[in-house]
């Protein structure tokens, strides 16, 4: 399925763990080439590109470019292009969160979210794109969020980011529309990720509430289909915005949500 990304050139921010992770390895499983990004242990990283590399026979590097630093990020690009020789796929995953009322919130929090959750992506794009516009073909694909579409208390910072990353998904497919290349928003709810867990433990503190109620009553209780958003279920309407079948498919920001956003 979806031959045509064999051989293609894809970078995944943030691809060390989490949704990223997954999405690295559903594209290298594709056979695409893949540059992973992000922080961790170096020797788990490492375990995971030698494992993507052998398991499905694919060229697969690190670079573990800083997103909240342009030098570095432009640094993340020029090294696809140097390594695969070419920038097909672009999926900007990287984000971090922090839960806390708004007259409470961190000042250098907020810039920390603005500037990885947001203003990376708009670093990748940049650079991307004239590699795309060179062989009339690419695929830009930003990890939003429900919140992307609806706010929620607290998340002031991720929220911004995120209704940012919508616009900007906007603006991108409309410059480069007639180049072969689309530009999508995924919308998740919410996943069971590292990143969630965060977001139940600090919800719970700010709310004075146990960690299994707000999993019930505020993470769930969103999502009509009372269940998380899988790996797998991303996985798949990433492959198909990236493949021939999603070519149509440009400047939207599409829910994967259990029916929240619906309400």
């Amino acid at each position: 399925m979806y031959e045509e990304l064999k051989g293609r050139a894809a970078v995944v921010t943030g691809s060390t763990s989490g949704i990223g992770a997954h999405f690295a390895e559903a594209l290298a499983k594709a056979g695409c080439k893949v540059m992973l990004n992000g922080f961790g242990d170096k020797d788990e990283i490492e375990t995971l590109r030698a494992r993507l590399a052998a398991d499905y026979d694919t060229d697969v590097k690190y670079n573990g470019a800083d997103m909240t630093k342009p030098d570095e990020i432009k640094g993340l690009i020029d090294d696809v292009y140097s390594s695969f020789g070419s920038v097909d796929i672009l999926i900007n995953n990287a984000g971090i969160q922090k839960v806390s009322p708004i007259e409470d919130f961190p000042d250098e929090k907020w810039d920390q979210i603005i500037a990885i959750n947001l203003s990376s992506s708009f670093h990748t794009i940049k650079h991307s794109v004239p590699h795309m516009k060179k062989v009339g073909w690419g695929r830009i694909i930003n990890l939003a969020s429900a919140h992307a579409l609806v706010a929620s208390p607290f998340k002031s910072a991720y929220v911004a980011a995120k209704h940012g990353i919508a616009g900007l998904t906007k603006v991108v497919a409309l410059e480069t529309a007639e180049h072969g290349i689309t530009c999508n928003a995924i919308c998740p709810g919410y996943v069971h990720t590292p990143l969630v867990d965060g977001q139940i433990s600090d919800t719970a503190k700010a709310r004075g509430m146990t960690e299994e109620e707000v999993k019930k009553k505020v993470i769930l209780e969103a999502q009509p289909t009372k269940e998380f958003v899988t790996y797998e279920q991303l996985n798949g309407f990433m492959l198909f915005l990236a493949s021939n079948a999603g070519a149509g498919c440009t400047g939207t920001a599409y829910p994967i949500d259990g029916g929240w956003t619906a309400k």
